[in-house]
């Protein structure tokens, strides 16, 4: 009878110290925002999302497949990680699939101005899957975060062409060897 009473009395203690401090089952902003973001979300037929911890909302990955443009037949894996700050502040995109792209670094770091300084809590994931794919159909040479293939794609497009080709299919472009990402 004595382990009941205290049991009640412990559940009762943990219930108002939840109150008290904030419980760890209620939704912080970012979580609220992401679910109705993804929810929402209208992936084009080149896009799908895989979730690692299907409970894990805030860590999730985008694969784009191009059906047109230089990265056709590729497949590019971006991870998303979604801080405590949004969508005030935009999450954190990288591009975990090596590409030979002038608005992708060698560390997958990616050039995109919604990423960045043209960021507003009004934009969506749905934003940005767009500006992604976008950037596979467009690269951008102007805001380049590989010089190299930005000065290639604007002087030389046939060859930096050949290049994307060969870095897909798996191999080195000058000293920078690509895994193969043809689907």
């Amino acid at each position: 009878m004595i382990k009941l009473f205290s049991l009640k009395q412990q559940k009762k203690d943990e219930e108002g110290s939840a109150r008290a401090g904030g419980s760890q089952k209620k939704a912080s902003a970012a979580q609220l925002r992401i679910t109705k973001d993804l929810n929402e979300l209208n992936l084009p037929k080149t896009c799908s999302t895989e979730f690692p911890d299907p409970d894990d909302l805030l860590n999730f990955k985008l694969i784009i497949c191009p059906d047109e443009g230089f990265y056709r037949g590729g497949r590019f894996v971006f991870s998303f990680k979604v801080g405590p700050n949004y969508p005030h502040e935009p999450p954190k995109v990288k591009c975990e699939t090596s590409v030979y792209h002038p608005n992708i670094d060698l560390e997958g770091n990616v050039c995109l101005n919604i990423l960045r300084e043209d960021w507003k809590p009004v934009l969506t994931v749905n934003s940005i899957v767009y500006g992604l794919q976008y950037l596979f159909l467009e690269p951008n040479p102007e805001d380049p975060l590989n010089k190299e293939a930005a000065d290639e794609l604007q002087s030389n497009r046939r060859l930096f062409e050949q290049h994307v080709q060969r870095a897909m299919r798996g191999g080195y472009v000058g000293t920078s060897y690509f895994e193969r990402c043809l689907k």
